[in-house]
């Protein structure tokens, strides 16, 4: 499935595709017991498969996601699990969770990234690679994760 790229000018193409780049290597960490390095090198060597190359200027961005969302999976799994009133995170489908951490991840860790951004990224993520209803649930708890990182300070509008 190929996800819609934004317009191949755009300055944040780069971000869209290594935003790809880290689910593909997250996802190879979390079922295929890869360490981050691991999949990173898969990444490297071989090219993620269905995503467009970042390019270079973007490896260490992903690099950063794929490694700080699995050192900080817990804390983030407690984050989106507070924001997923009646799901525990175990139970819910392993890309979703999987955006969702990505997602939290770039929020708390760069601050420079519009935080409605990553929002829209990982439901456009979730929607190309769990279909729609991923989406609409990737859209509110994440909506609900913003709410609160943004009311302890630690994100801005």
């Amino acid at each position: 499935m190929s996800l819609e790229v934004p317009d191949a000018g755009s300055r944040w193409t780069g971000r869209h595709h290594a935003r790809a780049a880290a689910l593909q290597a997250l996802y190879q960490c979390e079922l295929g017991g890869l360490t981050p390095q691991q999949a990173l090198g898969v990444l490297h060597h071989a090219g993620p498969p269905d995503v467009t190359d970042p390019g270079e200027s973007q490896h260490g961005f992903v690099a950063a996601l794929v490694k700080g969302a699995m050192a900080n999976r817990d804390g983030l799994d407690e984050r989106i699990g507070d924001a997923a009133r009646n799901w525990r995170v175990e139970r819910m489908a392993v890309l979703d969770r999987l955006v969702m951490r990505l997602a939290v991840e770039e929020m708390m860790r760069f601050r420079e990234s519009p935080p409605r951004v990553v929002i829209s990224e990982a439901i456009e993520l979730a929607r190309a690679y769990s279909g729609e209803e991923a989406a609409k649930f990737v859209n509110g708890v994440l909506d609900g994760v913003f709410r609160k990182l943004r009311d302890e300070g630690l994100v801005a509008e």
